[in-house]
């Protein structure tokens, strides 16, 4: 696998990217004031009231008291804001930082916020179908990440991007070769069925929307698939 470090791909329409910034540095806080335990003790409470359950968004059924900070629906969303672990946290927002701001820049400020919502809910959507009777609370950005790098492929998958790859190799790619090989790891994960803490089926589902969105959602006259790149760039 490999963390994204920098994109040689400068703003075109907005001076800078402020939803993209608000929104990492709103779930930075959360992580911070209620599930780091160095201020507010609230870990468990947080996942259990924000976090996604499949079978309470389904079945019709209330779930526990310590699990209604917010509707049902509403956790569509608000399970994006929280996440397992500092490490969990960290991966996502780096993620967020280097693509959103040009996802950002592509859509405009408002639609942006509503796309990274919709794909939060895209990705939550998914996993709750597939794993209809799980009372484990799905928590973290990942969902409406991949719609982000979904989007960012649709857009700019020429544009030069520097990786580290296993923790420890730089590398300067074409953005293509690392987000398809992204794409991949995500559907050969769920075909090869397999299991653990990583929800394969929300980074799909966020990343389905992400594509399709950015179609829709994209300010006229932005070029797709880098059209507007020299040959060569």
């Amino acid at each position: 696998m490999f963390v994204p470090l920098y994109d040689h791909n400068p703003l075109e329409h907005i001076p800078r990217p402020y939803v993209n910034w608000t929104i990492i540095l709103l779930t930075s806080l959360i992580w911070l004031v209620f599930q780091s335990d160095f201020v507010v003790p609230a870990y468990n409470a947080s996942i259990l009231g924000l976090g996604l359950s499949p079978v309470y968004l389904f079945d019709g059924l209330p779930p526990p008291p310590d699990m209604s900070l917010v509707p049902e629906w509403a956790t569509l969303v608000t399970y994006a804001l929280v996440h397992g672990d500092l490490w969990h946290l960290l991966g996502n927002m780096i993620f967020l930082w280097v693509f959103g701001d040009n996802v950002e820049d592509a859509l405009g400020h408002v639609r942006y916020a509503a796309f990274y919502a919709l794909t939060a809910a895209a990705g939550g959507l998914a996993h709750a179908w597939m794993l209809a009777d799980s009372d484990m609370p799905l928590v973290g950005a990942s969902g409406a990440v991949a719609g982000v790098i979904g989007a960012y492929l649709i857009l700019h998958p020429r544009t030069k991007l520097w990786i580290l790859v296993l923790g420890r190799i730089p590398l300067r790619l074409t953005a293509r070769w690392p987000l398809l090989a992204w794409v991949a790891i995500q559907f050969g994960s769920i075909l090869l069925q397999e299991e653990g803490e990583t929800a394969w089926w929300a980074h799909v589902g966020g990343l389905a929307a992400g594509i399709i969105l950015v179609f829709v959602m994209r300010r006229p006259g932005v070029a797709l698939f880098d059209r507007d790149l020299p040959v060569g760039g």
